[in-house]
């Protein structure tokens, strides 16, 4: 059991959840805004052995090593990679201090997002129809970018709808590809396919001059990434041309939030992800978490 543990910022728990974390530490505080600094970071954390962290902030090494008490970091956010990662994990390793992630916990509310809005422009719903006719998604040449969990949701609903769907990912996905996903390169991909989606880890940038050229124009490209997929003067130059669209929930994934104002941004900046469900979720993973660190240290 925790002596004190400290969440630093909302983390975004059901108040159920808040409530059973009195069975894992002693003391709790739980603050309601998010730290100007790391001086303030370092205030919050103080002498606590545990802490909680959102995605809005970032814990250094230099932060931790000025809360020696810390051991335990729980991330109430997606922890994809130590490099992408918002405590430096390399830093806690080193020092004795559990640091852990959660994952899977927001992805079918970005899929009912992104069927929503290709749906709205392939049948002109409020927004410009995207060709001449309305179209459904059968037979679309639809291209995803990143086969993680949440791609292979989003590839998994177009195929069931009737899309062509193909993918580019780091690696193979043989078992993937004998479902009929078929791999294709990436300039390939981006050239073959009319709408793109791009569902990568943070801090992933894929595209640039070279990939939006292979693009094309009178394309739909949606990211569903936390952070850009692209470099912001390529994607700005790309809307420049022809009728391309860029769509995607938060401002976050456009990496320059002038973009929302955009004639051809599509950009609700509310996370699709974020349901009532995916709170319920968050907060049991992170709780499952806490109870698996004390159990490994008892």
């Amino acid at each position: 059991m925790f002596r004190k543990l400290v969440a630093i910022e909302p983390v975004r728990m059901v108040a159920s959840g808040m409530e059973e974390l009195k069975n894992y530490a002693n003391e709790i505080v739980a603050y309601d805004d998010v730290p100007a600094d790391d001086a303030e970071i370092v205030r919050r954390i103080g002498d606590a052995d545990a802490v909680l962290v959102c995605y809005t902030s970032r814990i250094t090494g230099e932060t931790l090593a000025q809360c020696p008490n810390v051991k335990y970091v729980g991330m109430c956010c997606s922890l994809y990679s130590e490099e992408s990662a918002n405590v430096d994990i390399a830093y806690a390793r080193a020092h004795g201090i559990d640091v852990r992630g959660i994952r899977d916990y927001g992805d079918r509310g970005v899929v009912e997002f992104v069927l929503c809005e290709l749906v709205r422009f392939l049948h002109g719903y409020d927004r410009p129809m995207w060709r001449e006719q309305p179209l459904e998604i059968t037979d679309l040449k639809a291209g995803v970018i990143g086969l993680g969990v949440s791609g292979g949701m989003i590839a998994e609903a177009l195929k069931f709808m009737g899309a062509e769907v193909s993918y580019y990912s780091r690696s193979r996905k043989p078992d993937r590809e004998a479902e009929g996903f078929v791999y294709r390169a990436l300039p390939d991909l981006l050239s073959h396919c009319d709408v793109v989606f791009t569902c990568l880890n943070k801090n992933v940038i894929l595209l640039g001059e070279q990939e939006f050229a292979a693009l094309g124009d009178g394309k739909l490209l949606f990211n569903t990434s936390i952070g850009p997929s692209h470099e912001v003067p390529a994607l700005k130059s790309w809307l420049s041309k022809g009728n391309n669209w860029f769509i995607c929930d938060t401002a976050g994934a456009l990496g320059d939030v002038s973009l929302v104002e955009h004639a051809h941004v599509v950009c609700p900046d509310a996370s699709a992800g974020m349901t009532a469900q995916a709170y319920e979720l968050l907060t049991k993973k992170v709780l499952i978490n806490i109870a698996d660190h004390i159990a490994s240290v008892d």
